[in-house]
């Protein structure tokens, strides 16, 4: 911009914004702005006369906080309002007041779930942690489908177990790991399983078979 207003002085505004291919508009807001500065700074907005006071804002928190009205929507706190014979402010300055404080969300009391950390699993060599999962397979016919059982080892990702079955069953799950378990000779506390958090994986036998003294395995985070 320096360039284009120097260029300007000495061939003219014309000739200065064809050859830097500039608007002539945005040269002579950038001179504007330059000679005067302050005729281009924004002005404060006035207050409104009839906007509240602190003291009406905060009447309005507290309505909004009450007991009655803390998981209401402020147009719905407005009707009931109105209804009682009371009218403290519009709901948009509700919603504006709500905003200052930021709380303008769901008010309504709601189930959340937990927030569950991704899990984090190193292993530095064979039979350290597994992973697995069922997968569903088309079947020869229509509607007909298969389960694919399959245990990998996540260092070599060596197929360890699998199994084809006609259905997902958590006792099935049981005897593919136990039976996995015993083919790699795994001792007790030596291995870390990672699933998912589907019904077989997260299942009561599973979960006993994995704490019992034979075995001994530890669950990942997401299994848990």
């Amino acid at each position: 911009m320096d360039e284009a207003l120097r260029f300007s002085q000495s061939h003219g505004v014309r000739a200065g914004c064809q050859a830097l291919d500039l608007p002539p508009s945005s040269l002579y807001r950038e001179k504007l702005r330059r000679e005067r500065p302050a005729a281009l700074d924004p002005r404060p907005r006035p207050a409104s006369p009839r906007a509240l006071s602190p003291p009406e804002k905060e009447a309005v928190v507290e309505v909004l906080h009450s007991r009655q009205f803390i998981d209401k929507a402020p147009a719905a706190v407005w009707a009931e309002l109105l209804d009682e014979g009371r009218y403290l402010c519009s709901i948009r300055t509700m919603y504006r007041i709500l905003a200052e404080r930021l709380e303008v969300r769901e008010r309504r009391r709601q189930c959340r779930h937990p927030h569950y950390s991704k899990p984090e699993l190193l292993a530095t060599g064979p039979n350290q942690c597994w992973s697995w999962d069922i997968t569903k397979l088309k079947g020869p016919v229509k509607w007909s489908y298969y389960y694919l059982y399959v245990i990998l080892d996540i260092f070599s990702r060596y197929v360890v177990g699998w199994m084809v079955a006609t259905q997902e069953s958590s006792r099935l799950a049981k005897v593919l790991i136990a039976q996995s378990c015993s083919k790699q000779v795994i001792e007790p506390g030596d291995l870390t399983l990672h699933a998912d958090r589907g019904s077989s994986m997260s299942s009561r036998a599973l979960a006993l078979l994995l704490r019992s003294g034979s075995h001994q395995v530890s669950l990942s985070a997401s299994c848990l």
